[in-house]
């Protein structure tokens, strides 16, 4: 029997057509991305593989039917995905119109983790925020949208780790808040050629202008303006690692079985973070990704450092 069988079968999940469903949102979040999946299957207990899973592939799917024409279609979009996710997880679906399996697949979910439909409904209630984005003018504009998207899509998988008997849950959304904080901002520099491409960039435009920059000159790539976009990526970068600094204790708040996988995450945080740094101003022209050895090095250490403590029985707390 494999692995993953062995993970439906821990989560009482026996029905064909069910464990089919599963089945499909495992293959995709495996394509799309690979090695988020395999931390949680090397470094998470298989209990948590199938909603972790579901989790991922629901965020995917919605990201895909959002992020793509313009504004007015990806309202449209989200409005229709809204409706039938509510729909999903209410069990509203009619016989003739049955859910997507990536919905069945969360609505089971949201069955055995009843947190989970309050979980959906933040991260749904904080999608047009960005359907509608289109840079920042300020970085409290910044702020608000970690607090509103990047927090809520956060919380869908972190929402189902399970928390130490001494941890709580507003402790621990902090700092997932702090950590998400960190990760959208590497992710904006990351994608700074790419967004500025398309005239909308991460950095605030206010924080753009104190480097005497603006949109328009990031979307060049070249000339004078190269040193001062050095000096914004010191900076932002300088934010970035403060931040991940802020939540080096936020693996202590899980069971110590599920340690690992947030280690794991933080630290691919830094090495894309150091990637970052490593290019500066070269990102106005190349992405930045942590380095492919090093991120598998890490997880091997983990891997045997996850399989040490789940020899370590003790009780369990689920968070929500």
């Amino acid at each position: 029997m494999s692995r993953w069988s062995t993970a439906l079968d821990q989560c009482g999940i026996s029905d064909p057509a069910l464990r089919s469903d599963y089945g499909l949102q495992r293959s995709a979040v495996r394509r799309f991305a690979p090695a988020e999946y395999l931390a949680v299957r090397l470094l998470l207990p298989p209990r948590l593989h199938p909603s972790v899973v579901a989790a991922v592939a629901f965020m995917h799917e919605t990201d895909e039917r959002i992020d793509s024409g313009e504004t007015s279609a990806r309202q449209a979009a989200l409005r229709s995905w809204d409706e039938q996710v509510t729909a999903a997880l209410g069990q509203q679906v009619r016989a003739e119109q049955p859910a997507l399996p990536v919905l069945r697949a969360l609505a089971d979910t949201a069955r055995r983790h009843p947190f989970m439909a309050a979980r959906v409904r933040d991260f749904l209630d904080g999608a047009p925020t960005e359907v509608a984005w289109s840079g920042f003018d300020t970085e409290d504009a910044f702020q608000a949208y970690v607090d509103s998207y990047s927090l809520p899509a956060l919380m869908l998988t972190a929402s189902l780790l399970e928390l130490s008997p001494s941890a709580d849950k507003l402790t621990f959304r902090d700092g997932c808040r702090t950590l998400i904080e960190a990760m959208q901002r590497i992710d904006f520099l990351a994608d700074l050629s790419e967004d500025a491409a398309e005239g909308r960039v991460g950095v605030p435009r206010d924080t753009l202008a104190r480097f005497g920059l603006d949109t328009t000159d990031l979307a060049r790539g070249s000339g004078d303006h190269l040193p001062a976009v050095e000096r914004l990526v010191t900076a932002q970068a300088r934010l970035a690692a403060s931040a991940l600094d802020s939540c080096r204790d936020l693996p202590h708040l899980v069971e110590p079985e599920q340690q690992p996988f947030l280690e794991t995450l933080i630290a691919v945080q830094h090495l894309r973070l150091r990637d970052v740094e490593r290019r500066g101003a070269a990102l106005l022209t190349h992405g930045a990704r942590p380095d492919v050895l090093a991120t598998v090095g890490l997880l091997v250490r983990q891997h045997r450092a996850a399989r040490r403590r789940r020899r370590r029985p003790g009780p369990r707390r689920q968070s929500g």
